[in-house]
């Protein structure tokens, strides 16, 4: 149904809302976690835990989303509306907690809108896109996610410095400021299109409840997209150890603030390019493998931790910002729009976003136990595990696709 090209209004406020979504509420926290701590105290393994907790929330929100989607069909836009001008404002309140709990609940909240607001803003921008521009499309979007860590480590010497004590709090309010205005630029822009090209909204007879029936089928079978799903999960709890961690473990190696932001900067403008190159990777190899390849990448890149060189450790940060941080997500999200129906889209989306959540609910855990028994450095280099085994995952993937492809191929005499 999509009749634009990637480069669109649509396609560049999604991505100016994708700064907010990935970068600035769910992975800020990783930056602003040491001038937190000095502010409301606890161990890096307890304020971990409020990671976990930004996840179960997003954990939370894919699961309430797919019944949702499939009881309101017509109504994405609405949601959609609502819940990223909540986003905004969920940054602005969590700037003013003086307590773990009050954190906890405000961490919450923006991980419960983050899912809602990943899955509608992206069914409804690739429901505009020409399908053979999909994965461009996609790049484009979650480039935005890039954008928001290179904005993010722009503000390190005013959130890490101890002499900025309240500096994270300044920053989560800019942030949220600037997700409001994205979220009316976005809505702006799609109401426009809507009146002005008048798309019907697509019917399907099908019941709706068998249609979620169909969905999980489809996603849970081995021979279809099992394993594209778990490489998701485990990517899922790989990268978000990685992106606790790496600031404290900077910080405690004594890198001063202005060069952990940088080192944080450069994974977000690496990601820049990764975006526009996944997208254009997945557009002309639509396979498991091209996938599996920017994973066992981001494994090597992940391992330069335990070589106790700085340098090593920055190439392997900027290798995972380049070929590892939006590749996966953005790849997952162009295969799944080539191989799921239309009417079914949304909800897959929302489905694997749950399987991709509860990943990022077992890092933080997995990664807070190795902090506490063996330092942060162990907690870092462990996403490296959850990393390659989310790259085989997806090599079978792309193999089993291979064995669809050969059987579906026309007998020659």
């Amino acid at each position: 149904m999509g009749t634009k090209s990637a480069f669109n209004w649509i396609t560049l406020w999604a991505s100016l809302l994708f700064v907010v979504i990935l970068g600035f509420s769910r992975l800020s926290y990783g930056m602003f976690l040491p001038g937190i701590q000095r502010v409301i105290g606890g161990s890096y393994g307890q304020l971990g835990i409020l990671g976990t907790v930004n996840f179960i929330g997003y954990f939370v929100g894919t699961l309430c989303l797919s019944p949702l989607i499939s009881r309101f069909p017509d109504h994405k836009h609405v949601m959609n509306r609502m819940t990223c001008l909540w986003l905004g404002l969920t940054l602005i309140g969590s700037a003013f907690s003086d307590h773990f709990i009050g954190l906890g609940l405000w961490r919450f909240a923006s991980g419960l809108l983050s899912a809602f607001a990943t899955v509608l803003v992206l069914s409804i921008a690739m429901d505009a896109v020409r399908p053979a521009e999909r994965g461009v499309a996609s790049g484009l979007i979650w480039l935005g996610g890039s954008a928001g860590i290179l904005v993010t480590g722009l503000f390190a010497p005013y959130t890490i410095d101890p002499s900025h004590l309240q500096g994270w709090r300044y920053a989560w309010v800019i942030m949220g400021v600037f997700g409001l205005i994205a979220a009316v630029g976005f809505e702006f822009v799609v109401t426009r299109e809507r009146r002005t090209e008048k798309i019907p909204a697509p019917t399907d007879s099908e019941p709706r409840e068998q249609k979620s029936e169909n969905v999980y089928r489809l996603l849970l079978n081995p021979n279809k997209l099992l394993f594209l799903i778990a490489s998701y999960f485990f990517f899922g709890s790989g990268y978000i150890i990685y992106f606790t961690y790496l600031i404290p473990y900077l910080v405690s190696k004594g890198i001063p603030s202005l060069y952990a932001g940088l080192i944080w900067s450069g994974i977000g403008f690496a990601g820049l390019f990764n975006g526009w190159i996944g997208g254009r990777a997945i557009d002309r190899w639509p396979s498991g493998y091209t996938l599996a390849s920017g994973l066992a990448l981001g494994t090597i890149g992940v391992s330069g931790v335990t070589t106790n060189n700085m340098l090593i450790t920055v190439l392997g940060a900027t290798t995972i910002g380049l070929v590892s941080f939006i590749t996966p997500p953005l790849m997952t999200t162009a295969l799944l729009r080539r191989h799921v129906p239309h009417h079914a889209y949304a909800s897959c989306l929302s489905i694997a976003t749950a399987f991709f959540a509860a990943g990022q609910i077992i890092g933080p855990i997995v990664g807070g136990v190795g902090v506490e028994q063996f330092g942060l450095q162990f907690g870092v280099a462990s996403s490296a595990i959850f990393m390659a085994i989310a790259a085989v995952l997806a090599g079978l993937y792309g193999q089993q696709q291979r064995k669809l492809e050969i059987r579906d191929l026309p007998i020659r005499g």
